[in-house]
């Protein structure tokens, strides 16, 4: 009896250790906990409106651990997105507009989470806007349900921001092709209104220099 226990607890152990790799990779996406604004580096803050608003790159290997899609390497640039509302009435973002301006000039606003599946399951698609529009098949199916949930669940899609409060979440940006986006960029925001309705002055974040590499 005494080397069936032993054999089974064995068993038992092996079962246990062999099935770790499966339980790590379907850990669930975790986002940030979101600081108020004026803590991150790249921010900016409308003291007489009582709203700041930052933006924190996730570009380095270290930062995006937190995914399993390599966003990087698809040619995607994760943004952590921060909007704070310091007053003592609700702010809407419901018709917000953001816009990356690299250092050349190009204007890239933040991609779809279908722009994002076309070029995880192709990766020559094209997901910039085309200024023509053509019709576009969806290809949720060629990507993994964990990728999907990761996607969806990580972007930033508040309406509105609460009184003393703040929402966060991640834009990506398609910067294939685009050497160091980061460099001399600027991210700029409006349509940030009052409860009342009425536009606050718009935002302007210049992005911190990409981390040096030896």
């Amino acid at each position: 009896m005494s080397s069936r226990r032993v054999s089974g607890r064995f068993l038992l152990a092996l079962c246990v250790v062999s099935s770790l790799p499966a339980l790590l990779a379907s850990k669930n996406f975790v986002k940030p906990v979101a600081q108020p604004a004026k803590n991150y580096p790249a921010h900016d803050i409308h003291n007489d409106e009582k709203v700041g608003i930052a933006a924190d790159p996730y570009d380095s290997a270290e930062k995006a651990k937190i995914f399993s899609v390599n966003f990087q390497e698809a040619g995607f640039l994760p943004i952590f997105f921060i909007v704070t509302n310091d007053g003592d009435q609700p702010i809407s973002i419901a018709k917000m507009q953001i816009t990356l301006i690299t250092a050349n000039h190009s204007k890239l606003t933040p991609a779809s989470p279908d722009a994002i599946y076309r070029r995880l399951s192709n990766p020559q698609a094209q997901t910039r806007p085309s200024p023509i529009p053509i019709p576009q098949k969806k290809v949720k199916g060629a990507v993994g349900q964990k990728e999907m949930d990761e996607i969806e669940s990580s972007q930033f899609e508040a309406r509105a921001v609460e009184p003393h409060g703040t929402q966060s979440g991640f834009l990506f940006f398609d910067v294939d092709g685009i050497s160091s986006p980061l460099a001399g960029a600027n991210l700029d925001i409006t349509g940030v209104a009052d409860a009342k309705g009425n536009e606050l002055m718009f935002f302007e974040i210049a992005m911190p220099e990409p981390p040096a590499t030896h």
